[in-house]
């Protein structure tokens, strides 16, 4: 019996062998694809995270962006309200028709008899052009606080400069100043909200990275001595996510609520001059006739062709030079009057890498689109209500609009036209809930703008990059791959841009080293997918 089975296992050993086999085989293919599922699913949850992550990060940065334009507006609106003072020259109007009131009223009857009286149409027409400018236009509170008078106490307010100007000349600065005021606010608006998303998604994308690397890097032991670490290892600094770097960064914009409004205004005034001077306040306009003007102003400051515009350099007035950069920080008292600010490292890359965003093409063609809903909301919609009496577009899409009807040929006295505008100065520069910023806003390409700021240029932060790379090898779900949201990209890790999937599929180098035509087509595939 036991040799019998023997005998049959030794005949079979072979079967057995070969069963064995295909066991240990089945079940180290069925450890191993399980382990591949688990380890998919796992990837696929951490990318969800990951890109859920980034989208909050970003909306949340573009809240940021907007929450600081809206902080720091008031400040340029004080220095453009100051340059462009419309309400001294209604006050010395309205003192100069007191003072022919005033005289009229004693040689009333021999003026009847001897002189001459004006034409009834002339004093209508100044009488009701005063009259809507004490309606529809007043003073800002900052140039009543200035004389210690209570921004509601009208009746203490003082006296305006006297004049020797004659009142036709009064009437044309008040009509220059009224229109380049606003048109100023409306470029110096749109100047800082392009400024404020670059700066807030540069420092954005170097946060994230320096928090990824910081996750992804290898666990330091404690030490019972803490030293300070000023290595190339040390990220946070690596990455710009230095307080004091930042801090003195996001300080450049006062060159533009200070230095940069004055030479937007110096521009703009003289457009307004060449191009509205000819027009006569008394005159009535058609709201296509003043649509047209503005553009024309438009085109003296901006360029009248696409390659002007493209051509066309602000940095100048978002920016300093390098030689006042020390004043800059000085004037807006991140260093002492007479202390000495090296420029670290971190902060002249963010400065070189801000610039070269503002020169690039696509800054251009985001700003004009900017500018266009902005004026369009000023001219179309804003002065055409009130001026022309033309109700807004319904924003109902059921509603059936007429394309052609009255408000084309509307006409209204350039004088009223001039009330508008001066209120909607102090619209434009409100630091509260400001519509004119919410239409910018509304612009895609903006956002797509921002996408680009945020998930581009990673070849110029320095760093550790073997290390770096080591440790996001071994910690995946950390980085893992970009995150392409409905917001933005973002960045993958710090070496190179993320491949991004939907808004900014390929990556985009340092503006640097690269052709302007590859930041260019980066963009406008982000806006493609919008």
């Amino acid at each position: 019996m036991i040799a019998s089975a023997r005998q049959w296992l030794k005949r079979n050993r072979a079967n057995f062998a070969i069963g064995a086999g295909v066991l240990g085989a089945g079940y180290l293919a069925t450890n191993y694809v399980l382990g591949k599922v688990v380890e998919t699913r796992q990837r696929m949850s951490d990318d969800r995270i990951a890109k859920e992550n980034l989208r909050r990060r970003f909306e949340q940065n573009q809240e940021d962006c907007t929450f600081t334009v809206l902080a720091i507006l008031p400040t340029a609106t004080e220095n453009v309200l100051e340059a462009l003072p419309v309400e001294q020259i209604l006050g010395e109007l309205q003192r100069q028709k007191a003072e022919r009131l005033s005289k009229s009223v004693g040689a009333s009857e021999v003026s009847t008899v001897d002189q001459p009286s004006a034409p009834p149409s002339v004093t209508e027409d100044d009488q009701r052009s005063l009259t809507s400018f004490q309606s529809d236009s007043y003073v800002h509170a900052s140039q009543l606080a200035e004389a210690g008078i209570a921004p509601g106490d009208a009746s203490l307010r003082p006296p305006p400069l006297r004049s020797k100007k004659s009142k036709a000349q009064l009437w044309n600065d008040m009509k220059i100043t009224s229109i380049a005021r606003a048109f100023s606010l409306v470029y110096t608006l749109a100047l800082l909200a392009l400024l404020t998303r670059i700066q807030l998604n540069l420092l954005g994308r170097r946060n994230y990275l320096a928090s990824v690397v910081s996750l992804a890097s290898p666990p330091r032991q404690e030490s019972g001595i803490s030293l300070e670490n000023h290595d190339d290892d040390n990220f946070d600094q690596a990455y710009g996510n230095d307080f004091d770097t930042n801090r003195k960064y996001l300080s450049f914009s006062w060159w533009l609520l200070h230095r940069g409004c004055k030479d937007i205004i110096e521009k703009v005034t003289a457009a307004v001059k060449e191009v509205f001077g000819p027009l006569n306040p008394r005159e009535d306009i058609t709201l296509q006739r003043l649509s047209e003007l503005t553009v024309l102003v438009r085109k003296k400051v901006e360029g009248f062709t696409e390659e002007e515009r493209k051509s066309h350099k602000w940095l100048s007035c978002l920016l300093p030079p390098t030689d006042q950069e020390d004043y800059v920080l000085q004037a807006s008292g991140m260093v002492g009057p007479n202390e000495a600010s090296p420029s670290s490292p971190a902060l002249r890359r963010l400065l070189d890498e801000t610039s070269d965003l503002i020169d690039s093409p696509a800054f251009t063609h985001v700003l004009t689109l900017i500018l266009d809903s902005a004026f369009s909301l000023l001219i179309d919609t804003k002065v055409a209500a009130l001026a022309y009496k033309i109700p807004p577009p319904s924003a109902d899409p059921a509603r059936v609009h007429e394309i052609v009807g009255p408000g084309s040929e509307a006409k209204a006295k350039v004088a009223s036209t001039l009330a508008i505008f001066s209120r909607q100065a102090h619209i434009i520069g409100s630091g509260a809930s400001n519509e004119y910023l919410t239409a910018m806003e509304g612009v895609k390409d903006l956002e797509a703008f921002a996408a680009v700021v945020y998930s581009s240029n990673f070849d110029f932060e320095p760093v550790d990059a073997g290390a770096a790379t080591e440790g996001l090898e071994h910690n995946a779900s950390t980085s893992s791959h970009p995150a392409t949201s409905t917001a933005g990209a973002t960045p993958a890790g710090p070496g190179r841009a993320a491949e991004v999937e939907e808004l900014v599929p390929e990556t985009v180098n340092g503006l640097d080293t690269i052709p302007e035509l590859d930041m260019e087509s980066a963009w406008g595939r982000a806006t493609a997918q919008e």
